[in-house]
């Protein structure tokens, strides 16, 4: 193909994305590969094609056809040893805060026996559609499309399924039609039960981040989630702790009802990266069960979940 003397005609640019060439007669049939290129410049570069490949002598015809390759999502589980760290609003937070910064990110809600990701992206009243057997994530007025088996149940109802009917559940949410999210935060439940296991052997993600808050209690189930992740061959990218200092509403005082340092510590003891704090303050509670996420803000709540998704984009970018 590279041997056509029409190939002469085209600049290296275009000669190197050339596929393959088919000419019959005047008619020329061309398929350039579109890997790399914003959707907005596919037209353009066919254009380009046409304009240069049409006027040659005994060219009368020019179609082009583009392929590009599918890009990765990738996967980047929020984990914890036990209930109640803050594990969900994290991963609401960072999902938003890194949509702020111009990333396509949606959220699984994998937390199938206690989902709250609904509530958190106020999307509680809403239900997915379905195209073909697959499901359509629910879309977020702040630029996050989830989805939860929260949006599958009626309010309220407990799940009461074995390990196999959750993997099948779970299943549904990861092969949804997710279009151009190219990066999923998926909300894990609490602990190294049947849904960490079928995820990990299904649809293992490319990092975690283990959130606990700085008691030694929550620090032993951090690590025992973390050893979890790393024995599959996930990478644990760093650690946050959570409620680390209250400050007061009234006075501003702070003062650490959980401990404070104890996460920063155990990072540096297991040679992990820490990913930053966040601090025990009313209004994160708050606008978290109004369903409007303190990252979609600004202020200092909102700085505190744009630092780690900063460091989480950044261990992206550089995978």
């Amino acid at each position: 193909m590279h041997d056509h003397p029409l190939i002469r005609a085209l600049p290296p640019e275009l000669a190197r994305r050339l596929q393959s060439l088919r000419q019959t007669g005047g008619r020329l049939v061309l398929v350039a590969d579109a890997s790399g290129l914003p959707a907005a410049e596919h037209q353009a570069l066919e254009q380009d094609y046409k304009a240069r490949l049409a006027q040659q002598p005994g060219v009368t015809e020019v179609h082009v056809a583009l392929t590009a390759e599918k890009p990765r999502r990738r996967m980047i589980a929020i984990g914890s040893g036990k209930g109640g760290v803050g594990k969900s609003t994290l991963t609401t937070n960072l999902a938003v805060a890194l949509a702020r910064s111009g990333r396509r990110v949606g959220v699984v809600d994998a937390d199938i026996y206690g989902p709250s990701q609904p509530m958190l992206l106020g999307t509680a009243s809403a239900k997915p559609e379905s195209q073909g057997e697959r499901l359509v994530p629910v879309p977020s007025r702040w630029g996050v499309p989830v989805l939860s088996m929260g949006h599958l149940i009626a309010p309220g109802r407990a799940i009461a399924w074995r390990g196999p009917m959750a993997g099948k559940a779970l299943a549904q949410l990861f092969d949804a039609q997710w279009g151009d999210t190219d990066l999923l935060l998926v909300d894990l439940p609490p602990g190294t039960g049947d849904v960490q296991i079928s995820m990990l052997q299904k649809f293992r993600p490319d990092g975690a981040v283990i959130v606990s808050t700085p008691q030694d209690l929550a620090l032993i189930d951090a690590a025992r989630a973390g050893q979890l992740l790393e024995q599959a061959g996930v990478p644990v990218i760093g650690l946050v702790e959570n409620m680390a200092g209250y400050i007061c509403p009234h006075c501003g005082e702070e003062s650490d009802p959980f401990g404070r340092g104890g996460i920063e510590a155990a990072a540096r003891r297991m040679d992990l990266p820490f990913l930053g704090r966040v601090p025990l303050v009313p209004a994160i509670r708050e606008a978290s069960d109004k369903g409007a996420p303190p990252a979609a803000q600004d202020g200092a709540e909102a700085a505190a979940f744009a630092a780690i998704a900063t460091r989480l984009g950044e261990w992206l970018d550089q995978v």
